[in-house]
């Protein structure tokens, strides 16, 4: 048996006799499992990490802008280039 940090080794044959419960362990416990087939390693099965936020890039800063005033209107100073 494979520690916390150790991943478990099942042979392709038994994870495709077993997969619900092997998907369940990996799921539940945050274990990976190392597919081998005649001994060998071929894949890795692992717990999926999403990203810390949920989200992504678009949208990521919606609520953080504060707009004092009319951005638009005009101003009534006069500037170099008007003069």
């Amino acid at each position: 048996m494979a520690t916390k940090n150790e991943p478990l080794e099942v042979s392709a044959s038994d994870l495709k006799n077993s997969w619900h419960e092997f998907l369940e362990q990996v799921s539940r416990a945050r274990q990976e499992i190392v597919v081998t087939r005649y001994g060998h390693p071929i894949a890795k099965l692992s717990p999926y990490e999403g990203p810390a936020d949920g989200g992504g890039i678009f949208g990521s800063l919606a609520g953080t802008v504060t707009v004092h005033g009319d951005l638009t209107a005009p101003v009534d100073e006069a500037w170099e280039a008007d003069a």
